[in-house]
């Protein structure tokens, strides 16, 4: 298990029922790098990761 692991899962426990749009999902990335600014790569990657999910073309 990696440490991150435990805040995925404490995510999924406390918020894994609840709906939400990815535009909120954004706001609150953008909200996270302002207050954040030393993750603003790591959240564009994983942004631009979970954005081409579906693209033949990065396989």
């Amino acid at each position: 298990m990696y440490f991150t692991d435990r805040g995925i899962e404490e995510l999924e426990s406390r918020r894994g029922e609840e709906e939400v749009t990815l535009g909120w999902v954004a706001e609150q990335l953008r909200t996270f790098v302002d207050l954040n600014p030393d993750f603003e790569v790591p959240v564009e990657r994983l942004a631009t990761w979970l954005a081409r999910l579906d693209d033949e073309d990065d396989e």
